[in-house]
């Protein structure tokens, strides 16, 4: 008989972008390991980013459990419609750029909705799931987050029933980057503190994506953690062949600080120093990208080699990664960005193309591109280098040469993970 465990999440199909891809693939292989998942979600979420392709991967028979949820957006957008939607998006302005509605609905949002804007929907849960455990035989909860108020369903949940319960966190909490543009006061700052180390406390079991952030943690609580990373599925997508131009793209958003200036003068140098460079250069931007990175790319004068997508489905995303020549993996440089990996690193190191990834010192994602040998990592002050291998890239691409060697990924399969998480399970 398998086991039965009951997922709570708030990012599911149709939802798009980086969070949904976790867990629907946890849930595809868990089966195989003689575990049964059943999935509470939202019944009427605010989703940020739609993929409908992603309904075909949710497995056949799959037990779904919705409830309603009452979300500020909405209330948010008859004030500002674009401010409302930039946000949701995670896309913040620099502080010197906001305008006054934007500084409002940051301080309204970081200071009335702690954690976060999904906490109405924490005591209807409660209610709801309390009622089925009991009714189901379920003794086994996994909540994911962000949003994090869904840890704060996990621990009411704990404290009333007799569950193992294990907090799944795919970003950190209160040192996430975005964190501190929230315009918390002291007291708002405090209280999310507090709630982050109560559920440290009182989860059974934790699991993080990073090592970084496992460090992190144990310095709040003594309860287990376990790193489970991201990871790569074999996805089925056409054969494509490879950009006839020398093609730099980068998947999924570049927010404001998120604007690798070193890397935008390095281009704009090759650019002019080499005639058949600039004939050959294209930059791919698939994805929101805010202003602040746009008025770069022109000041830099790349503007004319640039193509902008926009936001794809995960499908077509995976064909223009491996039709692109470079991979481009960029982090804001900051301390709390070193326990970021993006789920796409994953899918870059097996898409047969090098990548190029700018970010902080001591990073996983640092770590993780040294060991698999799938590309190279530069510093913000690393200048020289990067002018180097780009140009070295350039020389390969021209004998059509370029391509990555990879080394031991298959410990990022998705079913390799998913084993990992049967056993603690």
């Amino acid at each position: 008989m398998k086991k039965k465990v009951l997922i709570i999440t708030y990012y599911w199909p149709p939802a798009g972008g980086p969070g949904v891809q976790r867990w629907l693939k946890f849930v595809k292989y868990l089966p195989e390991f003689n575990v049964e998942p059943i999935i509470y979600i939202p019944e009427n979420p605010n989703y940020p980013l739609l993929d409908s392709s992603l309904n075909a991967e949710v497995p056949k028979g799959l037990k779904v459990l919705k409830q309603p949820i009452k979300e500020p957006y909405s209330l948010a957008g008859m004030f500002s419609k674009n401010t409302s939607k930039r946000m949701s998006k995670g896309i913040i302005s620099e502080k010197e750029n906001q305008s006054l509605m934007e500084k409002l609905m940051l301080w309204i949002r970081g200071n009335f909705f702690i954690p976060d804007a999904r906490v109405s929907w924490v005591k209807p849960s409660v209610g709801y799931l309390s009622e089925y455990l009991s009714q189901n035989g379920i003794n086994t909860i996994i909540t994911t987050g962000p949003p994090h108020s869904l840890h704060l369903i996990g621990k009411r949940l704990k404290q009333n029933h007799d569950i193992n319960w294990i907090a799944d966190f795919r970003d950190p909490w209160t040192t996430i980057g975005y964190h501190k543009e929230l315009r918390l006061t002291n007291r708002a700052a405090n209280k999310h503190k507090v709630l982050e180390k109560e559920v440290l406390q009182t989860a059974d079991n934790i699991i993080v994506t990073s090592e970084v952030t496992k460090m992190e943690f144990e310095a709040i609580t003594s309860k287990p953690i376990t790193v489970i990373t991201n990871g790569f599925d074999y996805e089925r997508v056409e054969e494509t062949s490879l950009d006839s131009k020398f093609s730099l793209a980068h998947i999924g958003s570049l927010l404001s600080k998120r604007n690798p200036e070193i890397l935008w003068k390095v281009l704009s140098e090759l650019v002019e120093e080499n005639k058949a460079f600039a004939q050959d250069l294209e930059l791919k931007f698939i994805g929101a990208i805010s202003d602040n990175v746009i008025k770069s790319i022109e000041r830099y004068h790349l503007s004319d080699y640039l193509n902008y997508y926009g936001y794809i489905s995960h499908n077509e995303a995976i064909k223009k990664q491996r039709e692109s020549q470079i991979l481009l993996l960029i982090e804001i440089d900051s301390e709390e960005t070193k326990c970021i990996i993006p789920g796409k690193l994953f899918e870059y190191m097996v898409s047969n193309r090098p990548i190029i990834a700018l970010g902080p010192k001591g990073s996983d994602v640092e770590r993780i591109i040294t060991e698999s040998n799938t590309g190279n990592y530069f510093y913000y002050d690393t200048h020289k280098s990067l002018k180097e291998t780009i140009l070295r890239h350039y020389e390969a691409y021209q004998k059509g040469e370029l391509k990555s060697q990879p080394i031991g990924v298959q410990r990022y399969h998705r079913k390799t993970l998913t084993e990992a998480l049967a056993k603690l399970l």
